[in-house]
C-alpha cells in the first residue's frame, strides 16, 4: 500500500447535523478518521458521541455527508455500550458467535468449520473456556469481549467501540488496552472509541476529537486534552471499576 493511500481517511464527515424532535443532537460536525488509526472521541454526557457512531453505522437518519473510503465491501465491527441479553432465550457463547457462519439452524448444532472459528475467536478475547455457557450467565467484563470477538469476525477494517471499558476492572481494562493496541498495530483496522477515560485516551489514541455537539477540539491526545476549553469540559475523574 502505498503512503499516498495511508495519508487518505478511511472515514470523512462533512457538516453532520442529527437532530431528534427539533433539537441538535449534533451540528455540523466534520473530521476525518485516518487509516489504522484509533481515533478517540470524548465530551460529556449528552455530547453526541454514541449517536456520530450510530450515523456512521447508517442507523439513524443525518444531514451532511459521511463517506467511508473503501473500494468494494468491507466489514465494520461495532461493540454497543449496552448489549440486553434475554435471560428466556437458551443461547450459548458459541452459538451467539456461529450465526454468521453457518448456512444450517444453529438449533441443528454448529458445523466443524464454525465450531473451530468459535474457539479460535474466544482464544483471541482470552475467553477459551465460555463456549458453551449461557450468554444471558456471562459477566459484564466477560460480554463485552464476546461483543469484541463478534466484532472482529471478519477482520473489520473499521472498529467502532462506544465506551468498551466502563465498568471493568484494572486487570480486564489494561487486557483491553492491549488487545486494542495489537489491532492498530496490526495494520489492517481503524479503530473509533467512545470513552470518558482521558487517561486512557493518552494512552492508546492517536488522534482525539472533544465533541458538545459540535467538535470543542481535534488533534494529538497530548495536546487536545490539555487544552484550556477542555479541561473545563472534561474535569478529569477516575474510571469506576469493579466488572470482571
Amino acid at each position: 500500500m502505498t503512503e499516498g493511500v495511508l495519508d487518505d481517511p478511511l472515514v470523512v464527515i462533512e457538516h453532520l447535523v442529527v437532530t431528534r424532535q427539533r433539537d441538535a443532537i449534533l451540528d455540523d460536525v466534520s473530521l476525518n478518521i485516518r487509516r489504522h488509526h484509533l481515533h478517540g472521541l470524548v465530551g460529556p454526557n449528552g455530547a453526541g458521541k454514541s449517536t456520530l457512531l450510530s450515523a456512521v453505522l447508517g442507523l439513524i437518519p443525518f444531514a451532511g455527508r459521511i463517506v467511508l473510503n473503501w473500494h468494494g465491501s468491507a466489514a465494520i465491527g461495532y461493540v454497543p455500550q449496552t448489549f440486553a441479553v434475554d435471560p428466556t432465550l437458551p443461547v450459548t457463547v458459541e452459538d451467539f458467535l456461529a450465526l454468521t457462519r453457518q448456512r444450517r439452524p444453529i438449533c441443528l448444532g454448529l458445523t466443524r468449520s464454525a465450531r473451530e472459528t468459535v474457539h479460535r475467536l474466544l482464544e483471541r478475547v482470552a475467553l477459551p473456556d465460555v463456549a458453551r455457557r449461557p450468554l444471558s450467565v456471562l459477566s459484564g467484563g466477560e460480554l463485552r469481549r464476546v461483543l469484541l470477538a463478534h466484532a472482529l469476525d471478519p477482520e473489520p477494517e473499521l472498529l467502532l467501540l462506544d465506551e468498551p471499558t466502563t465498568g471493568l476492572d484494572e486487570g480486564s481494562a489494561a487486557w483491553l488496552e492491549e488487545t486494542l493496541n495489537t489491532i492498530r498495530h496490526s495494520g489492517r483496522t481503524t479503530i473509533v472509541m467512545v470513552s470518558h477515560n482521558l487517561e486512557q485516551m493518552r494512552r492508546v489514541a492517536d488522534r482525539v476529537t472533544v465533541l458538545d455537539r459540535g467538535v470543542v477540539a481535534d488533534g494529538p491526545p497530548d495536546a487536545v486534552l490539555i487544552a484550556p476549553q477542555v479541561i473545563d469540559l472534561l474535569p478529569s475523574r477516575p474510571a469506576r471499576t469493579g466488572v470482571r
